[in-house]
């Protein structure tokens, strides 16, 4: 299990450094500038901004001190906010995000799971019926078309919770319930689907024949073992949440990461959309590394078949 371990988390920052280089190149690719009004800029003012935040330095020099920053964890400064720091502007943003992200894919899992089980459990009936009718629409309309339609309906038509802002708890509601509408549909159809194989099998009959409780056979042998393709697409269902959050979040007025990035490519902010990029792809590969343990853990035949490779 150690040396299964070890080499995913080894891939994981070869991953991370690909990433970092691609998009490092990429963003110089941008139209235009950071410089804001450039035309209008006195040519020594220009030239001091450029060389006060390293632009003249050749691009392969300007890349290797970026990396050199970047493993002591310094993500360099905006350069569209003067004196802030792009650690300082994540840390300022980083609250929101979390806080609807987390939200969505909880409320995702835990009624994408009560679904799919109700779902195998009344196989040919209204209960099967409706999670297959809100697995459809989930993966149908699109986040950002239900995150419109709940402000407009729960939070302006009928005035039920705010439709935009941020401010106390309510205003996490709405963003959590659009970003949680696509994991319900994905969860309870992997549940349903693997549920209905699972118990079908011989272990099952064998399970029931011995006497066991119908609730112990369901949550110690069935769920069990049907969790094993549900766990493995948590990882991208949250990259689904992640690069969904980036429209939701500018739709309800969410101050948070994705929100920041839309803001940081308008203006053509090198450092902060890089450091964005990071960010997004650290918990990406964070979170499919996690996945990838908890497979081992879950079927022990992957763990061991990653020690003998």
């Amino acid at each position: 299990m150690v040396k299964y371990t070890l080499k995913r988390f080894g891939l994981m920052l070869l991953t991370l450094f690909i990433i970092t280089t691609v998009t490092f190149f990429l963003v110089r690719m941008l139209p235009g500038t950071p410089l804001a009004n450039e035309e209008k800029l006195p040519a020594e003012i220009r030239e001091q901004i450029l060389q006060q935040y390293g632009l003249k330095d050749p691009l392969y020099i300007q890349y290797f001190k970026f990396m050199g920053h970047l493993v002591q964890g310094d993500l360099g400064m905006s350069l569209s906010q003067n004196g802030r720091s792009v650690n300082e502007l994540l840390s300022d943003r980083i609250g929101p995000s979390a806080i609807i992200g987390f939200q969505g894919i909880l409320i995702g899992i835990v009624i994408g799971l009560l679904l799919g089980i109700a779902a195998a459990l009344k196989r040919g009936t209204w209960v099967d019926s409706l999670a297959s009718a809100t697995a459809v629409f989930g993966v149908s309309i699109p986040n950002f078309v239900l995150a419109g339609l709940l402000s407009y309906w729960i939070g302006v038509k009928f005035g039920w919770l705010p439709p935009a802002l941020w401010g106390g708890y309510e205003y996490t509601i709405l963003p959590s319930l659009s970003l949680s509408v696509y994991v319900i549909a994905q969860v309870s159809r992997y549940i349903r689907t693997e549920m209905v194989e699972v118990l079908d099998q011989d272990y099952i009959r064998t399970a029931k024949a011995k006497g066991l409780a119908w609730r112990k056979i369901i949550t110690g042998h069935a769920l069990r073992n049907a969790m094993i393709p549900a766990v493995t697409v948590l990882g991208p269902l949250t990259v689904n949440i992640l690069t969904g959050s980036l429209v939701v979040e500018n739709i309800f007025g969410v101050p948070g990461i994705g929100n920041l990035f839309v803001e940081s490519i308008m203006v053509n902010d090198y450092t902060t959309v890089l450091g964005t990029t990071i960010f997004y792809s650290i918990l990406f590969l964070g979170v499919t590394f996690i996945v990838d343990v908890l497979y081992g853990v879950i079927d022990p035949r992957i763990r061991i078949s990653g020690a003998k490779e």
